[in-house]
């Protein structure tokens, strides 16, 4: 499972965190691990702050041009503030994100890829991953001339084609040597390096929020009990999430004993777990990525000009936000696109009739259904009824960050909750989980 995947596997963790850190580091292959991950971080903290140089940038516009959009301010928030900064890494791993999620739907679609991943081993992975670095890069194009479109909109002046051609190619250069990074981190770290990185950009933001918040109380802005508040639901929104992440649906599988010679081989009864949420923060992307289509479009145009004003009146129905009722209206679309890519996205990746295939092929049953047909149905009305909560609860804490200006009207603090929130959970138990099997099979190997 990685940030922005999904996963129907066991999600429980064995041993309790303290055991965890405290045997990982006490191993010494583990340890060189975890310091090889910290300097990583190391690394990328230091390249969110080297700053790609553009004339004329009015950074205060730019920065409430970015948090104005929620598209925008979550890849700002993922790539650890580096678009606010005009960072090297401004465009962060979003279009390698991106690019990988249309692969899988591509591939999906597609039964000669489909068969090709499925039959072709390291070799079919190889050229997948060709063809998603490829797409990424014509998406590191798109994606910059947006930003470079935004920055002008917000008082950064006309750009030359040089001033444009160079910014695209240092932000290029950025993404593709955070790629290299993440290979890096599964190669030589625990795993998930991509994930991890995106992990890292989260977490760096935390620090920055709270000095949001000292600032506020002591300037009289956050009255004494505001923080409090915001602490709990921090800490209510994080049990939230952690429930429903590892939650699941285990089905009982019956396995068919087989005599081989003289004994009886196989039999026993085992489980086939579906989680809650089986496609980890994909609609949410997709979702905010529509959401923010007439900003990008608005922003193709010159403020004041008819239709400037069309696509930021449509944006002002498509932003959530709870303090004004067109807010409400954009928080009902935006429930509505991430139910519509939940369904979406299982129904493509989630094919009942593999699964019933696999378990008839494997001398395997779900106790009182009868194989083919019926075990068919019964497993699509199983995880037609687990996507409607997983949707649900994607939607929940999707609009939770659009809470927090109501009880804490300060700007920025929303995006350690909601999507960021769900990620740096998951990469959390996921990586838990790696070391957590790391340390069993070398229990095993003694």
């Amino acid at each position: 499972m990685d940030a922005y995947g999904q996963g129907s596997g066991d999600k429980n963790l064995k041993m309790n965190l303290a055991d965890t850190i405290r045997l990982a580091w006490a191993d010494e292959d583990l340890r060189t691990r975890i310091m090889f991950i910290l300097k990583v971080f190391a690394i990328y903290v230091a390249g969110i702050h080297i700053r790609v140089p553009i004339p004329g940038v009015n950074m205060e516009s730019f920065a409430r041009a970015v948090g104005s959009s929620t598209f925008f301010d979550l890849i700002n928030t993922l790539g650890g503030g580096g678009l606010k900064k005009i960072s090297i890494f401004a465009l962060g791993l979003g279009p390698y994100i991106t690019s990988s999620i249309i692969m899988q739907i591509l591939t999906s679609a597609n039964p000669a890829w489909k068969k090709e991943m499925a039959e072709g081993g390291q070799y079919a992975r190889q050229q997948q991953n060709k063809r998603t670095k490829a797409l990424t890069l014509l998406l590191c194009v798109f994606q910059g001339i947006t930003f470079l479109r935004m920055i002008s909109s917000a008082g950064g002046g006309t750009f030359s084609p040089f001033v444009m051609t160079s910014v695209i190619i240092f932000w290029t250069a950025g993404s593709y040597f955070l790629l290299w990074l993440g290979e890096q981190l599964s190669e030589k770290g625990i795993g998930n390096g991509t994930s991890l990185l995106i992990f890292a950009g989260i977490v760096i933001a935390f620090p920055s929020q709270i000095e949001v918040i000292i600032s506020g109380i002591r300037t009289g802005n956050l009255a004494f009990w505001q923080p409090i508040v915001l602490i709990a639901m921090f800490f209510a929104s994080t049990w939230f999430v952690v429930h429903f992440t590892v939650a699941q649906r285990r089905i009982p599988i019956q396995h068919m004993r087989r005599q081989m010679g003289t004994k009886a081989m196989g039999g026993g009864t085992n489980y086939l777990p579906f989680s809650v949420n089986m496609v980890g923060v994909i609609p949410i992307i997709f979702a905010s990525a529509l959401l923010a289509l007439p900003s990008q479009l608005a922003g193709a145009f010159k403020a004041g000009t008819p239709t400037y004003d069309f696509f930021q009146s449509v944006q002002l129905f498509t932003y959530p936000d709870f303090s004004r009722w067109q807010g409400y209206v954009g928080a009902f679309v935006y429930m509505v696109l991430i139910f519509f890519f939940t369904y979406f996205y299982t129904a493509i990746q989630f094919s009942v009739d593999d699964i019933s295939d696999n378990l008839k092929r494997h001398g395997s049953f779900i106790p009182g259904v009868r194989p083919g047909k019926q075990t068919r149905d019964f497993l699509d009305t199983i995880i037609s009824r687990i996507t409607v909560i997983g949707a649900l609860f994607l939607s929940i804490v999707s609009l939770s960050q659009f809470l927090v200006p109501l009880v804490v009207p300060v700007r920025g603090l929303s995006q350690i909750f909601g999507t960021s929130l769900l990620i740096m959970v998951s990469v959390a138990l996921e990586t838990m989980r790696q070391i957590e099997a790391n340390l069993i099979m070398k229990q095993y190997g003694n």
